[in-house]
């Protein structure tokens, strides 16, 4: 690609951003929704994007012309926006499109050509845009995870949601609402595919070549608002289609033993990036899903179809990879985990549970399949008990920017040697004399023994707060303000303690006076809630949050895992920086899901769950979460 002969353009971090300025920018995109009309003739496309700085930013981009909002593929991808307002939003700054917005997108994998995506006339391509590429590339190489969502049909899991890259065979409208999409990727399914009946539907496409290739081939039904997106489009065109809903269905619900097919839906909404791209061509993803189509040997899948089914519908056989009934029906009460409640409650099937509407709660006996995430330190969340907002737990270095940032500012002499807490002032060496205060917070008018005392840090890195932890009982990092020392803003801990960092809630907490320290009766514990309260702070919660897919040999469910301590019996605030809780966690997750082996020589877990409903927007989905049953202490 030739560079254009322009002037080049001053792309801001994403960390020096600031409320009414117009920039350009660049990153690397780690959420966004397909294009989607929002209101009247306007497009909306939302792309959350993060830089070297470790910032994240959300793009609510709008045109009257979708062609001209950015062309992502998937996350990972680069873009870089000029022409972009910054505006506060509910505390957090987002870019908002605005006259004169252009945009170029690259394909984020390393080594890729630096191909341009755009339609905008307005948008040339200079030689700091295609160093900014390959810089962002390789640092994203090493900082952000590929996305997990995308996969291949033969890595389908009922009861998940998936990106799916295919190739469209054949369409049909259903009724109003729904329309049909016939699909393959050149892999097959473990569970056979439901198929939707074509009679009396005007079906579009080679049916005998989506006969010949069989068991190859899947129904994709797709409502509401992709219903006009999937009637457009081209027999033979390459799609992405993004979370994409994949569960069972019994043949007879009749029976509880019946067989299951998988379902594929694309439900309506944008929630969570739903939607159809098609791809050109040229794309990457595109070229490696022609080299598979490509390789399909028919003759071989029409030999083996035969074997395919019956593998399927012998759910029962012990030699399948499923649950047997007949396990289910001699297993003892010897299980993998117990229960702290509700040992009345009758044993319910999954099969039956499925059809059961919300709220309930059940006792099941099951054995567990799959959990998610595989990378276990990811299940570890943020939890506000009051508004029930999770988060990610902050890295350090995000951490430690915003200490960086509050140390810009020198302590203020006059709110030191209060009746609270004696203080001592020190410069740094180096760093052009960074100056350190520390504040002693007194018992009853004495300074405590190290071991007991509570200090509170002015203009400290990380690095020197994680040493006074270790030396003193915890640590509150502070700024001055006009009257009074302040607490930090709440993305960094109110309070450290160890190796622990304790957050609150942003949203929720109403910081109050640091001289509120003083109406603690204990002040030797320094309890993190009662620090909380005294500050006016909502602590959030260390919880492990995972999803569990259940199999009984009737049906397969998923179920939610929400815990702070009682499941593992493993403190979820210490398991990230402890290495011996980290090997028990794994040792632990090998027991009852272990690797290698055939799922009925997993041992059975007793859980009791409840569902609840979820209503996002239009649709209605229920859930299941566990409660209420712990690891049994033999497996400890």
């Amino acid at each position: 690609m030739s560079l254009a002969p322009v002037p080049p353009y001053t792309y801001t971090p994403l960390n020096l951003l600031k409320d009414g300025t117009v920039v350009s920018v660049c990153g690397v995109v780690k959420f966004f929704k397909p294009p989607y009309l929002s209101k009247g003739t306007d497009y909306c496309s939302v792309v959350t994007i993060v830089d070297q700085t470790h910032v994240k930013l959300t793009c609510m981009l709008f045109s009257r012309n979708c062609e001209t909002l950015p062309i992502i593929y998937k996350v990972g991808d680069i873009v870089c926006f000029r022409g972009l307002k910054i505006q506060a939003y509910k505390n957090e700054l987002q870019g908002i499109s605005t006259r004169g917005f252009a945009s170029l997108t690259f394909d984020g994998t390393l080594g890729a050509p630096v191909v341009s995506r755009t339609l905008s006339k307005s948008f040339n391509f200079t030689a700091q845009d295609y160093n900014m590429v390959e810089t962002l590339r390789t640092w994203a190489s090493t900082h952000i995870s590929a996305s997990s969502n995308l996969v291949q049909l033969s890595n389908a899991e009922p009861m998940q949601y998936y990106d799916l890259t295919c190739q469209l065979l054949g369409k049909a409208e259903v009724d109003g609402v729904s329309f049909l999409l016939k699909v393959w990727d050149g892999t097959r399914t473990k569970i056979p595919s439901w198929r939707l009946c074509l009679q009396d539907m005007a079906f579009e496409g080679d049916l005998s070549h989506i006969l010949r290739l069989q068991n190859l081939v899947i129904d994709v039904v797709v409502y509401d608002n992709h219903v006009q997106v999937a009637k457009s489009l081209k027999i033979g065109s390459f799609l992405r289609i993004y979370s994409l809903h994949t569960k069972l269905q019994p043949v007879n619900s009749e029976s509880p033993t019946s067989l299951v097919r998988l379902e594929f839906h694309l439900h309506g909404g944008t929630s969570y990036g739903r939607g159809i791209r098609v791809l050109p061509e040229s794309n990457y993803d595109v070229n490696q899903l022609k080299k598979s189509l490509e390789s399909v040997d028919l003759e071989a899948i029409q030999t083996s179809d035969d074997t395919y089914q019956s593998d399927n519908e012998n759910c029962s056989s012990p030699e399948s990879d499923s649950v047997s009934l007949y396990e289910m029906e001699r297993c003892q009460q010897l299980c993998a985990t117990k229960l702290t409640d509700y040992h009345c409650l009758e044993k319910t099937s999954l099969c039956a549970i499925l059809k059961q509407s919300a709220p309930r709660q059940y006792r099941i006996i099951a054995k567990l399949r799959s959990y998610m995430p595989r990378r276990l330190l990811q299940s570890v969340k943020l939890l506000c008990p009051k508004c029930h907002l999770l988060q990610e737990v902050p890295y350090d270095e995000n951490v430690d920017k915003i200490l960086q940032d509050a140390s810009g500012k020198a302590p203020d002499y006059k709110l030191h040697g209060t009746p609270l807490y004696d203080s001592e002032v020190w410069t740094t060496k180096g760093q052009e004399g960074r100056q350190v205060a520390v504040h002693f917070v007194k018992n009853d008018g004495i300074l405590p023994h190290s071991s007991e005392c509570l200090v509170l840090i002015e203009g400290g890195r990380l690095c020197e707060i994680y040493k006074l932890s270790s030396m003193f009982h915890s640590v509150i990092p502070v700024k001055s303000g006009p009257e009074d020392l302040e607490l930090l803003d709440l993305a960094a801990p109110f309070l450290i303690r160890g190796k622990v960092c304790h957050y609150g809630c942003n949203q929720c907490s109403n910081l109050k006076s640091i001289q509120n320290l003083s109406t603690i009766p204990n002040k030797r514990l320094w309890l993190p809630s009662s620090v909380a309260e005294a500050l006016g702070i909502v602590p959030l919660q260390y919880v492990f949050v995972m999803t569990f897919t259940f199999d009984d040999g009737t049906g397969v469910l998923d179920v939610y895992l929400k815990d702070s301590d009682k499941f593992f019996q493993i403190p979820a605030s210490e398991v990230l920086t402890d290495d011996d809780l980290q090997r028990n966690l794994e040792r632990i997750m090998n027991v009852i899901c272990p690797p290698g082996i055939k799922i009925d020589a997993y041992p059975w877990l007793e859980c009791l769950i409840k569902s609840y409903n979820v209503t996002s927007g239009t649709e209605h989905q229920i859930c299941y979460q566990i409660f209420d049953t712990m690891v049994a202490e033999d497996i400890l």
